[in-house]
C-alpha cells in the first residue's frame, strides 16, 4: 500500500469517487477547484491510496496546519474517509501513521480530529493510534 499525495487537479479527479462517496454535500462540478483554492488558501493536503489496479483511490485523507492560542501548531484533520468496499485492510491506519509521521518532521506535536458519535468503529482505531478524547465539538449553524 502506498499514499500519494494529490498535488494537481487529474490526481484530485482519481480521488472523485470516494471523496464524493463521503461527502455527499459536495457538488461534482466544482469540488475539484474547491479542493485546489484550499490548497492554495490554506494549506490543505490531500493524500489518497490507490487501488490494486492505480484506477482510483479507495481511501483518503485530507489535512491542514493550524496554530491556535489552545494548542499551539497542530495538524488538523478533516476526511478519512474508506470506501465501504475496501474497509478493515488498514487503510484508515496507514493514513493516519501518514499524517503522525509529517508531523512528527515538522514538529508539529499534536493531531487532532473530529470525528460523530455512532462512528465506534473509527473511534476504536483512533484510540488504538493514541488519540484521546480531548473535548467535545460545538457547532452553531448561521443560515
Amino acid at each position: 500500500m502506498e499514499v500519494k499525495e494529490a498535488k494537481t487537479r487529474a490526481d484530485i479527479e482519481f480521488c472523485k469517487e470516494v471523496i464524493l462517496q463521503f461527502r455527499t454535500n459536495l457538488k461534482e462540478d466544482n469540488y475539484v477547484d474547491q479542493i485546489i483554492e484550499m490548497m492554495n488558501e490554506e494549506g490543505f493536503k490531500l493524500h489518497y491510496i490507490p487501488n490494486d489496479t492505480n484506477t482510483k483511490a479507495v481511501a483518503f485523507i485530507g489535512y491542514r496546519p493550524l496554530q491556535m492560542l489552545r494548542t499551539g501548531k497542530i495538524i488538523y484533520i478533516d476526511d478519512l474517509f474508506t470506501s465501504s468496499e475496501c474497509r478493515s485492510k488498514g487503510f484508515a491506519g496507514l493514513l493516519l501513521d501518514h499524517v503522525t509521521k509529517e508531523a512528527e518532521t515538522t514538529g508539529i506535536q499534536s493531531v487532532h480530529l473530529d470525528s460523530g458519535y455512532m462512528l465506534h468503529d473509527a473511534h476504536r482505531l483512533y484510540l488504538n493510534k493514541g488519540y484521546v478524547l480531548a473535548c467535545n465539538h460545538f457547532a452553531k449553524k448561521i443560515s
